[in-house]
């Protein structure tokens, strides 16, 4: 939808999301194959949320992080999946201009939070085997709060930044953004101003949030690295990595997706690749972080069958 401008052009108050029209095709299959990741992606990290809620041995730092990760998983891919859903099945595929700019706000925001989040977990695991001794005294409780709520804040402060400078962007045409959500790249490309500050400030704030917690996780596992090759016995060795294999794993599939994403070339016959690297980091990130850690977990293990104890004692 466009509106008559007082300037004599039209300025746009809509967008349309084209989602995947290029497969028309395998609309029903899309729609009922992402609504089961949709569930799941809710069912598993609500989970995870309850038992570290209401089991005490979880009530320590790596499970309090663990319980903020899948929170935020649960609010990320809520953003993005039921509208993308929606698309995919109606013939009426709008967005109005401020749900956009807020679609992008909340994808912007949650994913550099979940950038600090996985570092301020790589530190966590740093103190636990780097400095075991000193780890309770070191990680406290007020500090956990502290370093949680900080990654929460800074990262919708920072994104903020854009998205006032995208509010101040006019877009006249056209309206059709290629993808299934509002993403920064698409959106700016249809503004019919200079959008170049715009894009160098997305650039600086997106790769401080990126770059700056992958470098904090690499060098915490290069020194837990180092200790746990100082260990001398097998079993030792093995206990210590498996503290740390979980998050390995979910840090490797979130920033290998978000890297290949935005390494794809721009170019229009990759576009279909870049949405199907999206999906990953937006869909399929968030459904595998529950399994990761529920597979590989033995307190996770312990915590669901005492609850399945109790709700099946209940129920005699």
């Amino acid at each position: 939808m466009v509106i008559p401008s007082w300037e004599n052009q039209t300025v746009i108050v809509e967008f349309v999301l084209r989602g995947f029209s290029s497969i028309l095709h395998l609309n029903i299959s899309l729609f009922v194959m992402f609504l089961v990741f949709y569930i799941l992606t809710l069912s598993g990290n609500t989970l995870i949320v309850l038992l570290v809620l209401f089991n005490h041995p979880l009530h320590t730092p790596m499970y309090f992080f663990l319980a903020n990760l899948s929170f935020l998983e649960i609010w990320y891919t809520s953003n993005i999946v039921p509208k993308m859903l929606l698309i995919i099945l109606a013939q009426q595929k709008t967005i109005s201009l401020a749900g956009c700019l807020a679609q992008f706000y909340f994808f912007g925001s949650l994913a550099a939070t979940e950038c600090l989040l996985l570092a301020v977990m790589s530190y966590d695991r740093y103190l636990a085997i780097c400095q075991p001794l000193r780890y309770p005294l070191l990680m406290t409780g007020p500090l956990c709060l502290r370093l949680a709520a900080g990654s929460w804040l800074s990262c919708f402060l920072l994104t903020s930044i854009t998205l006032v400078l995208l509010c101040r962007l006019t877009f006249c045409g056209p309206n059709e953004i290629d993808h299934f959500f509002c993403d920064f790249t698409p959106l700016v490309h249809l503004s019919c101003v200079d959008a170049s500050l715009t894009e160098t400030v997305a650039f600086a704030t997106s790769s401080a949030v990126t770059l700056v917690p992958f470098l904090l996780i690499t060098a915490s596992y290069s020194c837990i690295l180092a200790s746990i090759l100082r260990i001398p016995s097998g079993i030792g060795r093995r206990k210590a990595f498996s503290t740390c294999s979980s998050h390995i794993m979910v840090v490797t599939v979130f920033y290998g997706t978000l890297i290949a994403t935005y390494l794809v070339p721009s170019a229009n016959s990759s576009q279909l690749l870049r949405k199907g690297f999206s999906l990953l980091y937006t869909i399929l990130t968030p459904m595998s972080n529950p399994v990761i850690y529920s597979l590989r977990n033995r307190d996770i293990h312990e915590a669901l069958k005492k609850c399945l104890r109790k709700k099946s004692g209940s129920l005699r």
